[in-house]
């Protein structure tokens, strides 16, 4: 098999190219806190502090649960977690008592809170330098179910395409986002390859639609035809030329 059989490679993010736990853990409980504490400090000045605050009336739990609740009732928005949020954050404000305009005006201030807390992460030392070498002679792109935005890490350099799924209202595992981006590669599912953790969401979708998957998993029994697993993203490169020397 010669080099030329694969053109392009796609990558999810969080998970893949960094630890994603901690960097959720800090920003749910992060931008939540802020809000509480804003929000108390706000209304004190204007005289209407209630006997209870925000957070105590409406603790973490209820704000993930309005979150559940949303995507229920409009399933063509499970994917669009930002969109979620500040729905789901307005509707408590506003059960607390403020006016919707007051409300709607803190949960966006709430949410710039999120995605600053949200783009905090720190990629694996590995994969700037491995991006960089890719990029030199594969077409790379993006996919995300999450609400990163590429372009405001200094990775994006590296990604000239980037899907964000849940925009699309499409999220993963839909095959739409993938063939969103081997269209935009400019190149066939049978010369490309995903690299992802997520066996639902990222390694059975794209091997249905024929690319080959790089799994970063714990576990490799009896995987299918295409699908190869890796303990950390810092083999792929290995599993690459082993792949254009088959």
């Amino acid at each position: 098999m010669t080099s030329a059989r694969l053109q392009a490679i796609t990558f999810d993010l969080d998970d893949t190219l960094w630890d994603n736990h901690g960097v959720m853990e800090r920003t749910e409980t992060g931008h939540y806190a802020w809000l509480d504490a804003a929000l108390a400090d706000w209304l004190e000045r204007r005289g209407e502090a209630p006997a209870v605050r925000f957070a105590e009336r409406f603790p973490l739990g209820a704000y993930q649960a309005r979150r559940l609740e949303l995507a229920r009732r409009h399933p063509l928005r499970r994917g669009d977690f930002s969109w979620l949020r500040e729905r789901a954050l307005a509707a408590l404000l506003e059960a607390y008592g403020l006016p919707r305009s007051a409300a709607c005006q803190w949960a966006a201030q709430a949410m710039q809170r999120f995605m600053a807390l949200r783009h905090e992460v720190s990629p694996h030392p590995e994969v700037e330098p491995m991006l960089e070498a890719l990029g030199k002679r594969y077409r790379l792109a993006s996919i995300t179910n999450g609400n990163v935005d590429i372009r405001r890490l200094a990775l994006h350099r590296h990604f000239p395409v980037a899907i964000a799924a849940g925009e699309m209202f499409a999220p993963k595992p839909d095959p739409r986002p993938f063939l969103a981006a081997l269209a935009r590669l400019d190149t066939v599912p049978s010369r490309a390859l995903h690299v992802g953790d997520s066996w639902l969401e990222d390694a059975l979708p794209a091997r249905r639609l024929g690319m080959q998957v790089a799994w970063i998993a714990a576990a490799d029994s009896g995987l299918p035809t295409g699908i190869h697993r890796l303990a950390h993203v810092r083999e792929l490169p290995t599993l690459i030329g082993w792949l254009e020397r088959r």
